[in-house]
């Protein structure tokens, strides 16, 4: 007769919390190192005196700007004392309209080009000379066009975000596999069948990579158009505070649009992850 030990199922015991705790905390400072020591080093420069200390804010004083700029501590950052929300709220607005609109657009566009080859003759040669053209020399002609207000900046998000995503889905959907294709076909797929239950799927990794360069580009365009086009966003607040040689709001501006893209790259990282889960298992991303 098989003893007890013999006949336990063989389920992997669950890592108890306390043993979660300290990888995390691990994680944490593996992230964290890098960005720390950057810090203290810009700490430790600033104090030497190297540079007057106008030109080259320390850590310290940029933090107590940022914080002023938030919470209105002391207005020490004058007319932008307690205004960060409404300025990044200004700047999150014009991301999401052109990163919206230039996602939504060159998926649909990229798809086309990729699959029918009339769409690749007649649309790809145009696309490919006006994608050479830097977004900043459109901002004249953005703002004849549209005048000194949201819709200029939402343009030029739309323009730095439209081709990450364009080429990269383009190039999702011509590799997809051709095995695939045919036995979609074999099995009685119609054209829209085969395009969105094997094509789309296939191509959503590389789709997800050109989203992910977008949205650095769309928080770079964004910044670039408030500094001539809007008098609103953390753009505009950079710009202005470089007027008044108050570089530690420019840099307490830099660090704000640093953290929203990063936060926005992490939810497109989550958002990829839900729905790329099948990766895990499958590619070197799981390990």
């Amino acid at each position: 007769m098989a003893s007890a030990t013999e006949t336990a199922p063989l389920t992997p015991a669950a890592p108890a919390p306390a043993r979660r705790l300290p990888r995390r905390l691990v994680a944490f400072f593996e992230r964290a190192a890098l960005p720390l020591l950057l810090v203290a080093g810009w700490e430790a420069f600033a104090r030497s005196g190297a540079l007057p200390a106008a030109l080259l804010p320390a850590p310290t004083a940029v933090l107590h700007a940022l914080g002023d700029w938030l919470f209105g501590l002391d207005e020490s950052t004058q007319t932008y004392s307690g205004h960060w929300v409404p300025d990044a709220l200004a700047s999150l607005t014009r991301v999401a309209a052109g990163y919206a609109i230039a996602a939504l657009s060159a998926i649909l566009i990229g798809v086309a080009i990729g699959w029918w080859r009339l769409v690749e003759r007649t649309v790809e040669p145009t696309l490919q000379m006006l994608r050479p053209i830097p977004p900043v020399s459109w901002i004249p002609l953005a703002i004849i066009w549209f005048g000194i207000a949201d819709k200029p900046a939402i343009f030029l998000v739309f323009l730095g975000a439209f081709f990450p995503v364009l080429m990269n889905t383009i190039h999702g959907v011509r590799g997809v596999d051709r095995n695939l294709i045919r036995a979609g076909a074999m099995m009685g797929a119609s054209e829209s069948q085969l395009l969105t239950d094997i094509v789309l799927p296939a191509a959503l990794p590389s789709i997800f990579s050109g989203l992910r360069i977008a949205i650095g580009s769309a928080w770079m365009l964004t910044v670039t158009a408030e500094m001539v086009a809007v008098k609103s966003g953390l753009g505009y607040v950079l710009w202005d505070s470089y007027y008044f040689l108050r570089y530690d709001i420019v840099l307490a501006a830099m660090i704000s649009i640093g953290l929203l893209g990063y936060l926005s790259d992490l939810g497109l990282k989550a958002l990829m992850a839900s729905v790329l889960h099948w990766q895990k298992g499958t590619t070197v991303q799981g390990r």
